[in-house]
């Protein structure tokens, strides 16, 4: 669904409404607890289950397309408590398999607020589970990995058993290997104005499930057209662009190869940016690789350490695939690091007018530490322009 159009606010659920739910995982845990949210099709909502820690911001992760093929239970007890409103919405529409909390907010206060969390999840069809011990299962996620699971009621009107949402859980594939961008990228280009003073020049950013508040972002450097995942390096230098951005997105980047081919052929051509799965992306075009973490990093409390500095800053973070930073090696500089786990965080390509980073500097939700690489990301176009352009 849009999220800029109209409809009736449903309200929230009442104790009447209550339906006794499960949520079984791969490895046979259950989790008991009620329905929430929309009705999932089929009776149950089955994904790879992921945590965030984010303490709020839980509107902008529902609705970040990063999420596709997953479930997402969060690790902050307490959610819905101050509602939500268009304004937020990171994306088109969402595309969460499911939700998972320990305590949905009955009442929310907030003087932005439009609606009550529930009701956004009913109207966006998004299956939810509350009552859950969130805590017990970050623990199980932590020490098995990210696992698949299904959840789904276990009473009143479509009641299914514990067995046969443990057999849906199995039967999930989790997100390597499996396309995902295609689930959430623009079928076709659209363009954002630049915003009030931002220079006059073309900025193509490439949609593999960008987020609302990077194109706020980019906006305020130029012009931003945005294109499918889809897009060939011919097409872009065709609209002659100052550079080129790599967006964000869901699941494993070796599963958009179009996109890989498409920068190996841009990078000698014209400045590029990513983020997230673009920056993973970058990587596989300069022949690094990239591996599978074992429960990713899903948050805005990350510790990151900027090495052209020396500074280190609280990001937020949502990508269960990283960069294996000794595969880069001879190609690019390691520009930022994990301080929780070492993992790579930031490249710098040494032969070319390219960068990313892992986390997201965006901040949506999460602190603004990282906002600076817009800047750098400026200063590497005018720079180019001022040598002669593309």
């Amino acid at each position: 669904m849009n999220q800029n159009s109209v409809s009736p606010l449903p309200r929230a659920r009442t104790s009447r409404e209550i339906q006794p739910a499960a949520l079984v995982l791969a490895d046979g845990s259950v989790f008991e607890g009620e329905m929430l949210g929309a009705s999932p099709i089929g009776g149950i909502a089955a994904g790879e289950v992921v945590f965030n820690t984010a303490l709020s911001g839980y509107q902008e992760v529902i609705t970040d397309p990063s999420y596709a093929g997953q479930i997402i239970s969060f690790t902050y007890p307490h959610i819905g408590n101050y509602g939500v409103n268009p304004i937020d919405n990171e994306s088109r529409g969402t595309f969460a398999r499911g939700v998972v909390v320990r305590d949905l907010a009955r009442r929310f206060s907030n003087h932005r607020a439009e609606e009550h969390l529930d009701g956004f999840l009913v109207r966006h069809g998004v299956a939810g589970i509350g009552g859950v011990d969130t805590r017990r299962l970050t623990r199980i996620i932590r020490q098995s990995g990210a696992l698949p699971g299904a959840f789904g009621p276990t009473g009143g009107p479509g009641a299914i058993d514990e067995a046969t949402l443990k057999h849906a859980a199995m039967a999930e594939p989790g997100t390597s290997g499996v396309d995902l961008v295609s689930e959430v990228s623009t079928p076709q280009p659209y363009t954002i104005s630049g915003r009030d003073g931002a220079p006059d020049r073309l900025i193509v950013a490439y949609d593999f499930g960008i987020k609302s508040q990077i194109l706020h972002h980019l906006s305020g450097l130029g012009t931003v057209e945005v294109v499918p995942s889809t897009t060939t390096a011919s097409d872009v230098l065709a609209r002659n662009p100052a550079g080129v951005f790599l967006s964000n997105g869901p699941g494993d980047p070796e599963m958009v190869p179009s996109g890989i081919a498409a920068v190996q052929q841009l990078i000698d051509a014209v400045p590029i940016f990513g983020i997230c799965l673009g920056h993973q992306i970058l990587a596989l075009a300069v022949g690094g690789t990239v591996e599978k973490l074992p429960f990713g990093h899903h948050g805005s409390n990350h510790p990151v350490r900027d090495r052209t500095t020396g500074h280190v800053e609280i990001t937020s973070q949502n990508h269960n695939f990283a960069v294996v930073g000794d595969s880069v090696a001879d190609v690019a500089d390691i520009t930022h690091v994990n301080l929780n786990d070492g993992v790579c965080e930031g490249m710098a390509l040494r032969d070319h007018r390219a960068f990313s980073v892992q986390h997201h500097p965006e901040a949506s939700p999460g602190p603004h530490d990282s906002l600076y690489l817009f800047d750098r990301f400026d200063q590497l176009m005018s720079h180019t322009s001022t040598k002669g352009g593309n």
